[in-house]
């Protein structure tokens, strides 16, 4: 299975949501809050590109985005297998 992380706040929307597809899949991820510890919020802005909203996600290392790119892999039929996920 694919190595998840997840750069979130406690009271985003966007977070809640993304995870909670994750957690759908039985998917195992990482939870980094930015808000408890921030030094790894400039880590996350560095990593994702310049990337500075919560979620942004990432799946083996690879940016996936925020919570709207997620989804929309999952609409495409791609998560899966970015997830390592067996085809049912």
């Amino acid at each position: 299975m694919a190595k998840v992380e997840i750069y979130s706040t406690l009271f985003c929307p966007y977070c809640a949501r993304a995870k909670g597809l994750l957690e759908r899949k039985g998917v195992a991820y990482t939870n980094i809050d930015v808000m408890e510890d921030t030094s790894r919020r400039d880590e996350m802005v560095k990593r994702a590109g310049g990337g500075y909203t919560v979620p942004q996600i990432f799946i083996d290392d690879e940016h996936i985005g925020g919570s709207d790119e997620l989804a929309a892999l999952e609409r495409a039929g791609k998560l899966d297998a970015k997830l390592g996920l067996a085809a049912k």
